[in-house]
């Protein structure tokens, strides 16, 4: 069992599928160091297509490209050039800078195409405005720079189809997450997978409808435990604009993907296999944490990691630190020496 672990860390996750999800940043506004903020790429025929750009997401991306030791060429950020925002929450949002300029440092000449509420096309002003004597002096000075690849295409999203070319097909769709007006989720369709991202939100019927019998639904939540512990307004808070570990998995039960993948984790306390058990407790499907990093292709390969890191845990019980690098490991095709 152990040569077939370390066999399946030496196969490029490229071999798998022709469509990957990527995550790149799976944590919350609270700065854990080991969890960027909120941040995905959906890969197809080896174009990146990013969801969110949380604060960390450049740096993490590069790390999976090769020119940084990684194996994705899709990771180079030169190639970033399609980014959705669910909302403009700063742990969803402050990356933006750097994916606007970084990847234009490198090389990018194309515009970037941005895809948000209303308030992200003032965010990216405001950015470009903000480094306008940096741009000008990479432009005008002696360091060779073109002259289109910081600017954006910024377009307003509405719910339904938003985007479509010849990889992919991106609906977006309203949810609840308090007052919040503009708070969208996004189904992902490629020619092999459909992938459905929560954004933040409290349970809601237009994501089970959107998600219905999806491949892999990227969904938020918190836990059921952890929220008993706080002041009644934080209770309050937490339920208009989060789910809870039991919400998802009755939420999951009805609509049945084929993985759930919780991310964006409000812990307060609980572990991983504690979250994992609330949400196991109302539901019998495919269900793993998200971790920075991670590399899935499928559903299937997901089941076949689950098995190989579970005989192996048995051996590493005491350490939940291993368990999680092994994991993260396993998805991105590396060997852990």
């Amino acid at each position: 069992m152990k040569y077939k672990f370390i066999a399946l860390l030496l196969i490029s996750p490229m071999v798998f599928s022709s469509t990957q999800l990527i995550i790149l940043g799976s944590g919350t506004p609270n700065p854990d160091p080991e969890r960027a903020g909120s941040s995905y790429a959906v890969l197809t025929n080896g174009v990146p297509y990013l969801v969110d750009f949380g604060p960390g997401i450049i740096r993490k991306a590069a790390s999976l490209s090769p020119e940084w030791g990684g194996q994705i060429n899709g990771m180079n950020v030169i190639n970033f050039e399609h980014a959705f925002l669910t909302h403009i929450h700063s742990d969803h949002s402050m990356g933006l800078s750097d994916l606007l300029l970084t990847p234009w440092i490198m090389g990018r000449e194309k515009k970037l195409k941005l895809f948000g509420p209303a308030g992200l096309k003032g965010m990216a002003q405001s950015i470009v405005k903000a480094y306008k004597q940096d741009i000008n002096y990479r432009i005008h000075g002696t360091q060779p720079a073109n002259k289109t690849g910081y600017m954006y295409e910024f377009t307003k999203l509405k719910e339904g189809l938003v985007y479509q070319d010849e990889n992919i097909e991106v609906e977006a769709f309203k949810v609840s997450h308090g007052d919040f007006n503009d708070a969208f989720g996004f189904r992902f369709t490629s020619t092999d997978k459909v992938i459905v991202f929560s954004g933040d939100t409290g349970p809601s019927k237009t994501l089970e409808r959107y998600a219905a019998g999806a491949d892999i639904l990227v969904h938020e939540v918190y836990s059921h435990a952890g929220f008993l512990k706080k002041t009644k307004a934080w209770q309050k808070y937490h339920k208009a604009h989060h789910t809870s570990t039991f919400e998802i998995g009755k939420i999951a039960q009805r609509i049945k993907p084929n993985l759930l993948i919780l991310s964006h984790i409000l812990f307060w306390g609980s572990s991983p296999d504690e979250i994992l058990q609330e949400v196991k407790s109302v539901y019998d499907g495919n269900v793993v944490i998200a971790n920075d990093l991670m590399v899935i292709n499928s559903d299937r390969e997901m089941r076949d990691y689950k098995e190989i890191l579970d005989d192996l845990y048995d051996k590493n019980d005491s350490d939940p630190e291993w368990k999680k690098k092994a994991l993260v490991e396993a998805f991105n095709g590396r060997s852990s020496g």
